[in-house]
This record gives C-alpha cells, structure tokens and sequence, in this order.
C-alpha cells in the first residue's frame, strides 16, 4: 500500500540538512520560535502543553486551515484551532460528510460515494446506488453515524499515486472515485484520508479523528442529483446534512429552519394572493393584482428616491445584437447564464436578452457629446434582465431567470469615485432602514480570477473603493475573489428577522467596460478621456427583495407596503349601506381599502382576512351605522378598538404613508 506523507517525512534525505536551517514559527502572541524543518503543529503544541495539543483539532498557518499532523516546511504563522473556534465548524461538516459516507456504506455495500462538500449551513453527499434513498433511511444512518463517531478513530492522510490510486478505487468498484482522481490536475497531490478501515479521496484538511464531530449533527433532506451537474450522466442521490460544535447551536438552527418554513413567502404568496409560477415559464413571475401593488409601491419608493439622489429614469432594448456583449465581454465571461435568440433568414444576426443593463446605460451616455461638466451623470432602469439558472437551484421569488434590477449607473471622474461612492452607500443604508432592516454588513469583494482589464485599472477600482469604506467609518469585511468581471464591488448584506442574512444591494467600480464600449467625456483640457462607472443597485431584483420583505415580516407588512390596507366587513346585511359609505371614504383617502359585504359570520370573515395578512379589518354592524364609528381589528392582535369613522380613516391615512414622503412632510 502507499505509505503516509508523515512517513514520507520522517525518511526525507532532506532532513538531515534541514536541521541547520530551522524555520521560525510565529505565534498569536508574536513569540517566535525555531524549529527543524518538518516538525508538525501536534508536536509544537504537545511541546508547549500536553492539555493545549489534546484540545486542538486542526491549525491554521499563514491564516489557512491545515492538518494538525501536517509538517511545517517553512516559516509561518500558526495559530491552534479548538473545535469551539468558529473556523472549525467547517471541518466538523466536512468530517460529519465523511463519517455519512461510511456509515451509508456499512449499511448498503455496494453504495458508490462521489463528492461530500461542506455548503452553507451544512453538507451533502451524493451516492450512486438503484434504489435512492428517502428520509425514512435517516434514522438508521443517524445511528451508524453516531457508532462510527464514539469509536474516535483518528483522521490519517496518506499521499498516493496516481495510478495506485486509481487501482484500489477501480477494484473496489468506486468507478467514480477513479474519473475524479483522472479530474486532479497533475500538478497535485492525490490525498487520501483515513478514518479505521474507512477512506475516502479528498482535499483535507481534517480534524485529528472522528469523535470531533460530536453528536450535533442531523440529516436534513435528500433529492436527487445527476452527476457532474449533466443530465446525460448518472443521477445520484444526495443526502443534505448540517452539524454544529453545541447541540444548542443545532437547536436554534432547527428552530430557524422551522421558522422560516412558517414563513416561506411560496406559502404566504398563495395565501394573501399575490403571485404564482408554472411549468410554461420556468423561473418567471405571474404577478396577480395585490402582488403587482406590493411590486409598484416597491418600485415607485425607489423611484422617488432616486429622483431625489439626482438621478434620470432612461430604459434601455431587450433585445441587442450579440456583438455589443462581446465588446463589453460578457460573451466570454458571461455566456453560460445568457440566453440568445436564433437568427432568423431575413436577419442573421444573433441577438442576446439582455441579462444586464449597463452595456445599453453606456450606449445613452455616448449618445451626445458629454464634458467634465456633466459629471457625475446618473442614469437608472428599472431593467426587466433575463439571466439562465439551472431547473433545480429556481426558488420562488429568490432565486428566478426573468428579474426587475433597481439599475443605475453613475459616469465620474476618478477623482469623484470616494464621494459618490460614499453618497450611494449613505442612500442605500437609509433605504434598508425604511424598511426595517437595522443589522446591515457590507462585503468588499476583489478581483475575481475570470475578469476583464489588467491588474492597473484593478488596483486603482480597488484602492478607491476601499478608500470610500474607510472614509464611511462603518465595519467591513473582505469577501476574496467575489469582484464582478469588470471591477470590485460592495455587498450589502441584510439580516432579518430570524437571523437569515441576505445579499441585496451592491456598489461596483468599473474601470474597464465604459473604454471597451467606447465611452468619453472631454476634460478641462479638451481631450477625451474615458470615464469611471459606478455600477449601483439598492434591492438588486425587486422579485428577489419582494420574497425577503415577505419572509422578514411573515407576511405582516406595514401598512404602507401591504396591497391591501383594510377591509371593511359587515356584521349583519343592515350595515351595508354604512359599509359601503365607509369604505369610498377610506378610498377617497388613498387608502388600499375592499369591502367583504358578504352574507358570512364576522369570525369566518375575521379568520379568511386574517389568513391573507390584512392588516386592518373595519367591521361595522348596526351600532356602528348608527353611530357613525368602526371597530378596529389588527391583524395578530385579539383585541377590538372603536373609534369615530373620520378619525379612525385619519390615522390610518396617516399611518400609511411611505417613510420618506413622510419624512418630506416633516421638513426632513
């Protein structure tokens, strides 16, 4: 059999003369010590205290996860990782999707295993077996789980040939281990990691055995998977998991999930009747009338305050021949996620549905000779953007193919990039406010690997943007290598109400694209000079942020936003006239308001309107007719207000009013 990297170390001919080059390890303290080449961090740290190397499960050098047995060959930084650390918690999932593997395995010989990656809030693994697997499954698999996991075998790795490799897998009849052992590049390594008997192909790292995963861990789902992401290839089955260090932590999560399961906005959508989707237009909205209000009061909120911020509404084709997308270079760095119209006899040019806004805004900005003078120049779209996603990742409102972005974009200096990046950031964090959204983060993402433009124009996008954070005083955190194509870019980052965080806004600066279009102004000094573009979206998708606020507020949304404000419901048929008098003055108002005059009992109304998140139900009978008054129920509260009709309408008007045109109204 292949033999261990450690062994491999511990004979390495290289050891003898690396004893008179020892290596300096830095600790979190700044202490520096020496060591002999090779010495591994569980021998550093049994060196320093026997009860530090027992509480350790893996370390970090140069801030990079790694094996607590790997040798360290060259200076570094190490810093010990306990399983309490929040950077373990991805190697607990990894090591939970390992142990899932062999416990699938021991209970069904014969199960292939293919990839088990750690993903957000969890893990997966997929499988390659007749009959898929069902949720009926978990309880035994769960069991074999825990068995392998109070065994506490440690984690080993060895490093093998390619070749012998390909052989142990081809004879254990593991067909796919051997494609992706043939898929590593030749330039690395083929890692194997132990546990007992049980081994797996992987990248590492690993904690030091198995009884570190700990009991927190629950199988969540399965479905099914084709492998390679190719429906031509096998379909597999892929069972999701999620692990934490503290059965507290699983808990809450478990609650969160069952949480946002009340509060799944397909669910409520139906509910109060605002949309639907079909298999005719995968990825599409049908916006049915409430659903269209709560969409337009969305968008008329941005409008106004994008007119307010100095900005001027343009719309751009959906259509646009396909060399412009090659000029911008979405074609080559785009392409899989556009869609392309065929051509047809009498035009045999391919066109391409726009899946994003800024090539056309760069084609308004030429449009006309434009001076220094006219910088910065703020153009915004509502712009309808189409954009494939795969079948299986569609989500609703969350995740769809045909989207609204709140687009602009802002044509300045370079000079001006701090200030008006500064400007944006200030409107979008009062935008998210208005909306109740106070726990806001933001993401500096750089430089992708697939992007346009070289390294220069980068590294001015980026010294700027981060010069505007600075400049801020909010927190940030960096987001590596998760720039646009064209330039680096801020992320705004929501956290509602159950402690889902949500990527919404974004503020990008583009140093590239407006010169592959062709875009200039002319300077102080009459020469042509390309412009900066900041690229600026405050939603991002208004679908996307309409299935959000859905979510955040459980479909109780404030009265400004809710498509229907109130119902007036009657109590008997004598207050029909009252009722409807009551309600032209409500909408004489401008209040959303619909009757329910319906021959039904008041509780049947009560709980009809309350299952579709009306937020006020005015009920009126015969006292309340003769009274001139309305009783008052709000939506999630049993108690009952009445109040003169004039007065109750009032404050309901007044409630309704959007924060800024309130805000307007106050002198603010």
């Amino acid at each position: 059999m292949p033999e261990s990297s450690s062994a491999q170390a511990a004979h390495d001919p290289a050891g003898a003369t690396a004893k008179s080059n020892p290596i300096t390890v830095t600790f979190p303290d700044g202490a520096h010590r020496q060591y002999p080449p090779g010495t591994t961090g569980l021998e550093i740290a049994k060196a320093i205290s026997p009860s530090l190397a027992k509480r350790t499960v893996a370390m970090a050098l140069d801030g990079k996860l790694a094996d607590f047995s790997d040798p360290i060959a060259q200076d570094a930084k190490i810093e010990f990782i306990g399983r309490d650390d929040p950077r373990a918690l991805e190697l607990i999932r990894h090591d939970a999707a390992h142990v899932l593997a062999e416990a699938v395995q021991t209970l069904w010989p014969g199960t292939q295993v293919t990839i088990g990656p750690v993903i957000e809030n969890g893990f997966y693994y997929d499988f390659f077996r007749n009959q898929p697997f069902t949720p009926e499954d978990f309880g035994a698999i769960e069991k074999k789980m825990r068995e392998i996991i109070a065994r506490d075998k440690p984690f080993t790795k060895e490093v093998w040939s390619r070749e012998e490799a390909k052989k142990v897998f081809r004879d254990k009849g593991e067909l796919f281990k051997v494609e992706l052992v043939d898929a590593i590049p030749e330039d690395q390594q083929i890692k194997i990691y132990k546990q007992g008997d049980w081994f797996d192909l992987c990248r590492g790292p690993h904690m030091t055995s198995t009884g570190k995963v700990g009991n927190a861990f629950k199988l969540m789902k399965v479905a099914g998977a084709y492998w390679r992401g190719d429906s031509n290839r096998d379909m597999l089955s892929r069972i999701y998991g999620t692990a934490f260090a503290k059965q507290e932590e699983l808990d809450a999560y478990l609650k969160q999930i069952e949480e946002a399961e009340k509060r799944d906005h397909r669910k409520l959508g139906r509910e109060m009747d605002l949309f639907h989707f079909q298999e005719e237009a995968p990825g599409s909205v049908f916006w049915h009338p409430k659903g269209w209000t709560l969409f337009q009061t969305l968008e008329n909120y941005i409008r106004r305050r994008q007119q307010a911020a100095g900005y001027a509404e343009v719309n751009a084709p959906q259509l646009i021949d396909s060399s412009l997308w090659v000029a911008s270079g979405h074609m080559a760095t785009f392409r899989e996620s556009m869609f392309l119209v065929e051509p047809r006899e009498e035009d045999d040019r391919i066109f391409v549905v726009k899946p994003m806004n800024c090539p056309g805004h760069i084609q308004i900005f030429k449009n006309g000779l434009k001076s220094y003078r006219d910088l910065p120049f703020k153009i915004a779209e509502f712009g309808k953007v189409h954009r494939f996603e795969p079948s299986g990742a569609l989500h609703g409102l969350l995740r769809v193919r045909a989207f609204t972005q709140d687009d602009a974009h802002i044509f300045i200096t370079e000079e001006q990039i701090a200030d008006e990046v500064l400007k944006v950031n200030d409107l979008i964090l009062s935008i998210y406010a208005d909306f109740g959204f106070a726990d806001v983060r933001i993401k500096f993402s750089d430089r992708p690997d697939k992007r346009i433009g070289d390294d220069a124009a980068w590294d001015t996008s980026e010294t700027a943007l981060k010069a505007a954070l600075e400049a801020s005083g909010r927190p940030w955190t960096l987001n590596k290598g998760e720039g646009a194509f064209y330039g680096p870019k801020l992320e705004y980052v929501l956290r509602d109400a159950i402690g889902r965080d949500w990527q919404c806004g974004t503020i990008q600066v583009d140093l590239n694209m407006p010169g592959r279009l062709g875009a200039f102004y002319i300077d102080e000094h009459s020469s042509k000079v390309t412009p900066v573009m900041l690229h600026r979206a405050m939603f991002g998708s208004l679908e996307r942020f309409t299935g959000i606020m859905i979510e955040h507020y459980a479909g109780h949304l404030p009265l400004w936003l809710s498509p229907l404000q109130a119902v007036v419901a009657t109590i008997t048929s004598d207050a029909d006239d009252y009722a409807r008098t009551a309600l032209a003055a409500a909408q004489r108002l401008g209040l959303r308001v619909e009757g329910d005059l319906r021959n039904e009992k008041i509780n049947y109304k009560v709980r009809e309107h309350s299952l579709a998140k009306v937020p006020v139900l005015l009920v009126v009978g015969k006292k309340e007719a003769a009274e001139r008054t309305v009783s008052i129920r709000r939506l999630g509260s049993e108690k009952q207000q009445t109040m003169p009709l004039d007065a109750a309408l009032a404050a309901l008007a007044a409630e309704a009013v959007p924060p800024d045109l309130r805000r307007a109204q106050q002198g603010g």
